[in-house]
């Protein structure tokens, strides 16, 4: 699934620069140059993992532990991300016990030294009041007010273009939940976020994200699982 570029980053390299004051005698050419040293010019590859399946009747978060089926997907998914074989740069996993254990099956089948990073604000919530309403998914209103703050704060943090330092293209895992995954997805293409909850997101399933230079964004894939056994699936 390759969908078309949006760009969803208003952030221009000039804002980031002094502006040239015309009672001075600044350059211009020394202006144009910080502006050029602004710009970013590396691509982002962003890939967001859904956690596997886990027990939903646990009471806490130490009970609610990935399944057998839950740590088949996991596996599965690790295969398929060394397989890839792309120079992984980094790891961010949810703090939650079902991410946190899908990441550490995943890590058994990637190079060891990819480096690893926790971030409680990729738990999982309810970022914003869906719109149609749905009837099996109705928490307290002050739950959107709690989460949403926060998992926007979670965009802000890691999606975003590659910052001007960056030389090379990164390759970027970030584990975590189906509302976290599908708001990103929607805030990226600058659709309507309150449609997050029409999209639907497999266990243990791949989005991948592509942020350019210029802050167009492509969604190279959606909730990939197709190298699973059909008996492995589920959502």
């Amino acid at each position: 699934m390759c969908l078309s570029t949006y760009t969803f980053s208003r952030r221009q390299s000039k804002s980031l620069v002094k502006p040239v004051d015309s009672n001075k005698s600044d350059p211009q050419d020394k202006y144009d140059k910080k502006i050029e040293s602004q710009k970013s010019r590396a691509i982002r590859h962003i890939f967001l993992i859904r956690h596997g399946q886990y027990n939903l009747s646990g009471e806490t978060d130490g009970d609610r532990k990935l399944t057998e089926l839950g740590r088949k997907q996991a596996l599965f998914t690790g295969e398929r991300l060394s397989i890839l074989d792309f120079p992984w740069t980094t790891i961010t996993q949810s703090t939650l016990t079902r991410a946190m254990e899908t990441c550490s099956i995943i890590q058994t089948q990637l190079p060891a030294n990819i480096p690893l990073t926790s971030s409680d604000l990729l738990t999982e919530g309810a970022p914003i009041q869906p719109d149609p309403p749905t009837k099996h998914w109705k928490p307290e209103l002050y739950q959107f007010f709690r989460d949403g703050a926060r998992i926007e704060a979670a965009f802000r943090k890691f999606i975003h273009r590659a910052p001007p330092d960056q030389k090379e293209d990164s390759y970027e895992l970030i584990v975590c939940h189906a509302n976290v995954i599908r708001y990103f997805v929607m805030r990226a293409l600058q659709l309507n976020p309150e449609a997050w909850l029409r999209l639907s997101l497999d266990h243990a399933s791949i989005t991948w994200l592509c942020i350019y230079p210029n802050g167009r964004v492509s969604l190279r894939c959606y909730s990939n699982s197709g190298y699973m056994p059909p008996e492995a699936i589920s959502r």
